[in-house]
């Protein structure tokens, strides 16, 4: 009677070494066109960190103390915030930008100006840049409602409740 090996685990990973293919319920289509969404987002949040951060470092004037304190909370929030847009990108199988060239190429922000404006003026950018990414991520819930994405669309929920706080923070400073 001829013994037959039983396979164990080790065995199955050693000859079987590709990733199976992605199956969580959301169409490689619809994962796609998320993703597609997400790496703008990513690019908003981004290019809005290092204009926040900028203004941070180059703000002058008599609102001097308040501004750079907002602006540090400001662009630590941002910065916080890459990371799960970026990872949620990766969770739907494709790849985040990271390059500076991406970024510019996919954010609808324009890169800060090379010498810093008044106080007054940054203030406004950072109002328009925030409205900015609340547009994007705004603009990201028709994929993801179809496609039953409901982790992408409580990112996106968390995203909006910012950035529409933060321009109405920013803005105040502007009325009279």
């Amino acid at each position: 009677m001829a013994k037959t090996k039983t396979k164990t685990s080790t065995d199955v990973l050693a000859t079987n070494t590709s990733a199976p293919p992605i199956n969580i319920g959301i169409s490689d289509k619809d994962r796609a066109a998320i993703a597609g969404g997400l790496g703008k987002l990513l690019a908003d949040t981004y290019t809005l960190y290092l204009t926040t951060h900028n203004f941070h470092w180059n703000v002058t004037g008599p609102m001097f103390n308040t501004l750079h304190t907002m602006f540090m909370t400001q662009y630590t929030e941002l910065w916080n915030a890459v990371d799960p847009v970026a990872e949620r990108m990766r969770s739907l199988g494709h790849a985040a930008p990271g390059s500076y060239a991406q970024f510019s190429e996919l954010s609808s922000i324009p890169d800060v100006p090379t010498t810093p404006p008044k106080a007054l003026e940054m203030v406004r950018i950072l109002v328009q840049g925030h409205e900015a990414v609340a547009r994007t991520a705004r603009s990201i819930f028709p994929l993801a409602d179809k496609a039953g994405d409901e982790p992408t669309a409580d990112l996106l929920t968390q995203r909006l409740t910012v950035h529409e706080q933060s321009a109405w923070m920013l803005r105040s400073l502007l009325e009279e």
